[in-house]
């Protein structure tokens, strides 16, 4: 296996002990300050429906075309959530969000 293998991709970064802890309180910072607004989290899954995207992005962009990750049979098919809008609204639609309002 090359050493290649073994390293993390350039610009990314693993995260534990002091990193983590760091990370914890900005993200405790980060919610308390959007929740006075009355932002909350949302974590959709990391992997939707092939035809979330296409139909949402355009079946002819580059990101359908070469940056997705695309796995099963086309009519079936599921890929790796390439950017997050369409899963959120996915989400929102899907569990009547839509029907309520805050206001």
């Amino acid at each position: 296996m090359s050493k290649k293998l073994l390293r993390a991709i350039e610009g990314t970064k693993d995260l534990f002990a002091i990193d983590m802890t760091r990370f914890a309180k900005a993200m405790a910072v980060a919610e308390e300050v959007f929740g006075r607004y009355n932002y909350t989290r949302i974590i959709t899954p990391i992997f939707e429906h092939t035809a979330l995207f296409s139909r949402s992005i355009g079946e002819a962009t580059d990101i359908v075309e070469k940056e997705m990750y695309t796995f099963g049979a086309s009519d079936d098919s599921v890929s790796l959530r390439p950017e997050g809008t369409a899963p959120v609204i996915r989400s929102y639609i899907q569990n009547g969000q839509d029907k309520f309002s805050s206001f």
